[in-house]
């Protein structure tokens, strides 16, 4: 039910509207939520919160979580003034940043997780060691936990023979996963950057800022 706020007004004060059974005042303060309001003994629908949906840039050092029993930095520290409560859609580590897409949907949050959607994932890797044999054991047919890995795309940046830098794009969302691949190439990253999930890219969005996601952006996430 879609009226001005002039109008409930004047419903409230011909005593039209009912907040659980009891006739409503100006000026009373409920939960739309948690309360039964009714207009001419028609119940109005609970509110519906907002749905909310941004990109954040989220640094080295932050936890993803909204919460930390250590004490550390969260991701929630960054997006406190959103205005509403937004939770991460996966997770990047403590010591890897870039990309992180936070919602309150949870439908949204499920599809760019789920295993069958096979939502793409780039990052930008910095790696230490045998750079050549590496690269090239990364491109073969690799497990973690026992379970086949879908074959990456690599694209090399920067070669200066003991280190590098590289894009590579994976299909699935393993703890750690690029770090453990890199492990079993013989590599040590030294730093990793999301830079695009779902054919949304993180571009020039500030280190620890965070912005609202486009409604192409969204189309795109949601395979329209």
């Amino acid at each position: 039910m879609g009226i001005s706020r002039r109008a409930a007004e004047q419903l409230i004060s011909e005593g039209r509207v009912r907040v659980d059974g009891a006739v409503a005042q100006l000026g009373t303060k409920v939960d739309p939520d948690l309360a039964r309001i009714e207009a001419d003994g028609v119940p109005l629908p609970a509110a519906q919160e907002e749905k909310v949906y941004v990109m954040l840039n989220k640094p080295v050092g932050y936890v993803t979580t909204m919460k930390d029993e250590q004490g550390r930095k969260t991701v929630s520290d960054l997006v406190a003034d959103v205005g509403v409560r937004v939770y991460p859609v996966g997770r990047l580590d403590l010591n890897s940043e870039g990309l992180l897409i936070m919602t309150n949907d949870g439908e949204l949050a499920n599809m760019l997780t789920h295993p069958s959607f096979e939502r793409k994932k780039t990052y930008r890797v910095w790696v230490r060691g045998n750079t050549a044999s590496g690269l090239s054991r990364l491109q073969e047919p690799m497990e973690l936990d026992g379970r086949p890995l879908k074959k990456p795309q690599v694209r090399l940046i920067t070669d200066r023979g003991d280190s590098a830098s590289f894009d590579i794009t994976i299909h699935e969302g393993r703890n750690r996963q690029i770090r453990r691949m890199c492990e079993i190439a013989g590599l040590t990253v030294t730093r990793l950057v999301r830079t695009a999930e779902g054919g949304v890219s993180l571009g020039r969005l500030e280190k620890g800022k965070w912005r609202r996601l486009t409604e192409s952006e969204l189309r795109v996430l949601r395979g329209e």
